[in-house]
């Protein structure tokens, strides 16, 4: 293919006397839609025929939705919701993974103004007493909850069932549950009013974000916002007009990054979006290999650890390589940091099939931006350049304990926490800017429009007792690579300590290998990582291993996986003991 399209931006500044700088591009964002049913709409008379969303079935086929299809459907499913009781106050709860089901129940909702909202799938089957599920369930009062298995969900069902509250099931029906079949013979026409009602402002969805500084929060999405992320990806991403998208993906629509960013950037610009029901993960990967000799994108999104499977597996296979890259416009990564081997043996690859550079990115945003907020398309030579302010968007950088703290302004930021005044208050600045609560450091000092990269979450940063701030994130990010898939994750000690120590969440390839030689290695590879650090802050000097997982009931872990570091160090703080007092399982570098 050519080589694709993408921005070229330029940038206003305004520099204030206590060091804050404001950055914003000087060109306006685009006119563009402001319903995502207006666009539902268009494609399903501009291209009938096309395919809006796939997904193979148990025979091994793929069972495609067309627009003109999903058009006809989301009118019927949505007449029906609205008849069961549905509306602005009275949301849809979804607790299913992606499924056709889950994508057209979902825009069902969104083209009559039913708010719904997917959750994690691990607050229903992981968790052992339902607690955060209760605790939406408390927060939304849902008027439905959708899952496709109802004998796999019945636990969770159960557990925030009400009298007044429907339960909608594909298959394996829990008792009392309407069949999602059944509502399709809703005559679509009962939602013709509801979707003539529609503003901007009307909710679409809420999104919980992970909980990775706290308790889950609802975020209010409302169309507008939705709608203008999506222009600026567009005006960011600019090859994706000039074919319809092609993605096969597998990550969960409770996650802003795949329920927003990319399951919309299917939809707003006419595309196919091929669910993909395999994992990064041992045994399951295999699916997603099946699926990608099959289908070539033109957008590919992965976590770090799923490129590295999918980079082993295309350097032994040139087919799969030559139709993975064959229609490819970019490479997009998010949810870690990637190691640069990674980083530079996919790029090396992408430049032998296809005699080009590819595109390698990641970039920064947050359940409250809808996600798209920062983005980078200049070729990088390693990874981590999370980019510049979209179009439309205003980039505050803020002095902030030797730092640049990161907040952001745009039509893209939620109005809101649902039910929680004064944690949306916490978040938004005096002059109504929303604060990460991320610092960045600029790639070029001297030149801000060359990106910036992650320089870690200002909450889980502590200093140690020389007085030296530890940014946590950076630290962490480092510790992970340098161990070289030995780790899942870690976190990362030291607070009123001399030097930084780690608690090592192993991955499956080490907790699989012989106890000695795991030893040897761990020692070896912390020892190789603190003689290449650069300072006492960025040092780990001892590490020990997790003596037992992280707990989702007791908030160690988020439902994207990643450890909370905040909630890890106060409770292991007696394993933190053992790491400083030394002896058996206590590495020392």
């Amino acid at each position: 293919m050519n080589m694709p399209r993408f921005w070229a931006p330029t940038f206003d500044y305004e520099s204030r006397p206590d060091g804050t700088i404001l950055m914003r591009q000087t060109e306006a964002l685009d006119e563009h839609p402001q319903l995502l049913a207006d666009y539902l709409d268009h494609w399903a008379r501009e291209t009938p025929e096309q395919t809006w969303m796939a997904r193979r079935t148990g025979g091994g086929d793929w069972r495609y939705i067309s627009y003109a299809l999903a058009q006809d459907m989301c009118r019927r499913l949505g007449a029906a919701l609205l008849e069961m009781g549905l509306g602005p106050d009275r949301p849809l709860l979804i607790l299913s993974e992606n499924s056709l089901e889950h994508a057209l129940l979902g825009m069902a909702a969104v083209y009559v103004g039913v708010p719904y909202a997917p959750v994690a799938t691990a607050y229903s089957l992981v968790s052992e007493d339902h607690s955060k599920l209760r605790d939406i369930a408390a927060t939304l009062n849902p008027g439905a909850v959708f899952a496709d298995n109802g004998a796999a969900y019945a636990g969770a069902i159960a557990s925030i069932a009400a009298d007044d509250r429907a339960v909608i099931n594909v298959h394996d029906m829990v008792e009392g549950a309407v069949s999602f079949a059944s509502l399709l013979d809703h005559h679509p026409a009962g939602s013709t009013e509801a979707r003539a009602a529609l503003t901007p402002e009307t909710v679409a969805k809420y999104l919980f974000t992970s909980g990775s500084t706290g308790s889950p929060k609802a975020v209010i999405n409302t169309n507008a916002m939705i709608c203008a992320s999506q222009a600026m990806v567009r005006d960011c991403y600019r090859f994706l007009t000039d074919q319809p998208p092609v993605v096969l993906d597998w990550a969960p629509w409770n996650h802003t990054a795949a329920g927003n960013k990319v399951s919309y950037l299917v939809l707003t610009n006419g595309g196919t979006y091929y669910i993909d029901d395999g994992r990064p993960v041992p045994g399951k990967f295999d699916e997603t290999l099946r699926n990608l000799r099959e289908i070539s994108c033109t957008w590919y999104f992965n976590v770090p650890v799923g490129y590295d499977m999918l980079i082993d597996a295309m350097e032994a296979d040139d087919a799969l390589a030559r139709t993975f890259f064959s229609e490819l416009g970019m490479l997009f990564y998010a949810g870690a940091s990637m190691s640069q081997r990674t980083w530079d043996r996919l790029s090396a690859l992408g430049r032998k099939v296809l005699g080009r550079e590819v595109l390698l990115a990641t970039g920064l945003g947050a359940t409250e931006t809808s996600p798209f907020a920062l983005a980078i398309t200049d070729l990088q030579e390693r990874s981590g350049n999370v980019g510049v302010p979209a179009r439309g968007t205003t980039l505050k950088l803020v002095p902030n304990a030797g730092k640049l703290e990161a907040r952001i302004k745009g039509p893209n930021i939620m109005p809101g926490y649902f039910g929680d005044k004064a944690k949306t208050a916490e978040v938004f600045d005096e002059e109504g800017f929303y604060c990460f609560g991320d610092a960045l450091r600029p790639a070029d000092p001297d030149d801000f429009s060359k990106g910036f990269f992650f320089d870690g979450r200002l909450a889980e940063n502590f200093k140690l007792t020389t007085g030296t701030w530890v940014a946590v994130g950076a630290v962490r990010a480092a510790l992970v690579d340098a161990m070289q898939g030995l780790i899942r994750d870690a976190v990362i000690v030291g607070e009123d300590q001399a030097q930084l120590g780690a608690l090592l969440w192993l991955s499956d390839k080490a907790a699989a290998m012989d106890a000695d030689d795991l030893t040897q290695l761990l020692q070896e590879h912390l020892s190789a990582a603190a003689a290449n650090a650069t300072g006492s802050a960025s040092r780990v000097r001892r590490a020990i291993v997790l003596d037992a997982l992280p707990s989702l009931d007791a908030g160690e872990i988020t439902e994207k996986g990643s450890l909370n570091q905040r909630a890890m160090r106060s409770g292991r703080s007696a394993l933190v003991e053992k790491l400083y007092a030394g002896g058996d399982g206590v590495f020392i570098a």
